[in-house]
């Protein structure tokens, strides 16, 4: 279910029913379908995606987190990246990670400073985010900026606490969160029987062969490593020697 035939079969369906649309675009729009992805853990697999949809003349936004442990946005490489998917045509915002912050006024604040300094940092504007893990009241506090589009924003969005799968919202909302995709799955006849709906993806999850949750996080932490050891070997004379005592791969697929 989660490999990139799986993928483009989603693109696929989401094409023919003629709705798909960017958030700009959406916002005057009686029907649509956004893809959403939001970048957790590795660029390397959000480019992969990105160009899985290349392949199929598709174009969506990939938000990428300022604060991540996982991985350097300002990296040449990752700048690189970042700057080739743009030029392609697809979207790029800014994954917003609140780190603890509950002062709406600083909150708002906040998402304006990073996406100031993601732009400059870039070199083009970036108009648009994603809260990661978002709460309730961050949720309920519908947040917009003038000239920037918040995902969670009620145009896109539709916030109900209680909300469950079978939740009668005006828009229809889907996530592939944690290896299992919530509020329904993105099949021909949910996306023909909703006339706005956001699907939510998370691009770690998605890889050419498809795995399950488990060998899915084995294998990204051994691309991890593999970046690791490239980055040192890359920054350190010394370590070249050594490289051999470190290539075996710390978790057996």
């Amino acid at each position: 279910m989660f490999s990139f035939d799986d993928y483009r079969q989603i693109i696929k369906l989401i094409k023919e029913t003629g709705k798909y649309a960017t958030y700009e675009e959406a916002k005057n729009k009686d029907e649509f379908i956004i893809m959403r992805h939001d970048v957790e853990y590795s660029v390397e697999r959000a480019y992969a995606l990105s160009k899985v949809e290349e392949s199929m003349d598709f174009r969506s936004t990939f938000f990428f987190q300022w604060t991540n442990n996982s991985y350097n946005i300002l990296s040449r490489k990752n700048r690189d990246i970042l700057t080739d998917m743009h030029e392609r045509g697809q979207e790029i915002g800014l994954h917003f990670a609140l780190n603890g912050m509950t002062d709406m006024r600083m909150i708002r604040d906040r998402i304006k400073q990073e996406i100031d300094m993601l732009s400059n940092m870039l070199g083009f504007e970036i108009t648009s985010f994603s809260i990661h893990r978002p709460s309730p009241s961050v949720l309920a506090e519908n947040i917009k900026l003038n000239g920037i589009l918040n995902a969670y924003q009620d145009e896109f969005f539709s916030f109900d606490p209680k909300a469950t799968p079978e939740s009668k919202l005006e828009v229809k909302y889907m996530s592939d969160a944690n290896h299992i995709w919530r509020y329904g799955y993105p099949d021909e006849e949910t996306l023909n029987s909703h006339d706005k709906i956001q699907i939510l993806t998370h691009p770690f999850a998605w890889t050419k062969k498809g795995y399950d949750n488990l060998e899915n996080y084995k294998t990204l932490v051994n691309e991890k490593y593999v970046e690791l050891i490239d980055s040192i070997d890359n920054e350190c004379k010394d370590f070249g020697p050594l490289r051999d005592n470190f290539e075996k791969l710390p978790i057996e697929i």
